[in-house]
């Protein structure tokens, strides 16, 4: 885990914080939408929603579907998105707990960045859901939902495996890869790598595959918030360096903007065309283009995880907090978030679901059936 902590920004006056919140029911900063804070006449309160950046499809997907069902539900709700900046997200989740927010539900930038803010919300009788990311050290994270990551994981070693035919492999002709990883201060970056790692270890150990750097371990192959410009810069680097006399053959990338800027850096070198097939390259959250770049036969495969879903059970979960009973839950023995609570290591109530493979063939079955996408914007 990333060591550096952000400690919070100063707390906004409660002044400001009524100025901003004031009768036209629009905050005036952050770049999110918003509600009131107070009640008024037959409103159930406000719930804030803090989102980590609009820069990805999937978490303005997330935050569009989160707020939209917690208004039709009758709640007021306050989106704000931090632009990857640890200190706007924390003083956004400030601002939130001023005014007066009933439930905060949170896709932390960095989930150990949060233990100062997340004690003034307990303070404030203000309880917590940890969306998508484990939000780690401290124990006023109430729910966590999310997807089974280690699952997840294990499905983006699937990919290679299927990719690159392991079950015939052999070690007089390996298969060369290389190894990404998703953002060091991410926790789901750990389940995915892990996930991953189990299934292709037994083809490494029999050296049917390779790792052509030698570089493996979260610390050595991460990708600072899942920054596609940087996984581009470093598979530049790692293909000038060790993939001048042999061929790549597979990519493991935890996220479809990591998956991008490695295809371009892939495709500058005259990957993908002249006869010089593309590497398997993974992915995850299907994302438009690169369902696009999957039908153009470039990306080969990405995790599905419907935010669709994720958000009807966070939404599930603020109801029931606000309703004054427990949240349903389905796993209470994984996600220890490195705190202490009533004197023993707090595992944090988790709801997990389900996620799918998608590969060329299974497009329309899984992304167009459901509603997820049209076929119009997939051009098919």
């Amino acid at each position: 885990m990333r060591i550096g902590k952000i400690i919070g920004a100063a707390l906004v006056p409660v002044i400001a914080a009524g100025f901003m919140f004031s009768c036209s029911g629009k905050q005036q900063s952050g770049g999110g939408s918003a509600g009131t804070g107070a009640q008024q006449s037959g409103d159930k309160g406000t719930v804030g929603v803090a989102m980590p950046t609009k820069s990805s499809q999937r978490w303005i997907q997330d935050g569009d579907n989160v707020k939209a069902q917690l208004e039709k539900l009758g709640y007021r709700v306050n989106l704000q998105y931090g632009e990857d900046v640890v200190e706007n997200q924390v003083s956004q989740i400030e601002n939130m707990i001023t005014a007066g927010v009933k439930v905060l539900v949170i896709a932390s930038i960095d989930g150990e960045s949060l233990t100062s803010v997340l004690e003034k919300a307990h303070d404030a009788g203000i309880q917590v859901i940890a969306y998508d990311r484990l939000i780690r050290n401290s124990p006023y994270v109430d729910y966590y939902v999310s997807f089974d990551n280690y699952k997840v994981g294990m499905q983006m070693g699937d990919i290679l495996v299927k990719g690159l035919n392991l079950s015939e492999a052999a070690p007089e002709n390996p298969k060369y890869i290389e190894l990404f990883g998703g953002s060091p201060d991410d926790n789901n970056a750990y389940f995915f790598y892990n996930g991953a790692m189990d299934v292709l270890k037994p083809y490494l150990d029999q050296k049917a595959l390779v790792i052509g750097s030698g570089q493996q371990g979260m610390d050595r192959v991460g990708t600072l918030r899942w920054d596609g410009a940087a996984a581009q810069t470093r598979m530049d680097n790692l293909l000038s360096a060790y993939y001048t006399e042999r061929k790549l053959d597979g990519v493991l990338s935890p996220y479809d903007g990591i998956s991008l800027g490695i295809l371009s850096s892939l495709k500058g070198l005259g990957y993908g065309s002249g006869g010089n097939p593309m590497p398997i390259v993974g992915g995850q959250d299907a994302e438009l283009p690169s369902i696009k770049s999957i039908l153009a036969d470039e990306q080969y495969a990405t995790i599905f995880k419907d935010t669709r879903l994720l958000a009807a059970e966070a939404v599930k979960m603020v109801a029931a907090i606000l309703e004054g009973r427990p949240a349903e839950v389905n796993n209470t023995a994984d996600y220890e978030n490195g705190s202490i609570k009533d004197g023993n290591k707090y595992i944090v109530p988790s709801m997990l679901l389900q996620s799918t493979a998608i590969y060329k063939d299974n497009i329309k079955q899984e992304l167009v059936d459901n509603g997820y996408y049209t076929a119009a914007q997939l051009g098919i």
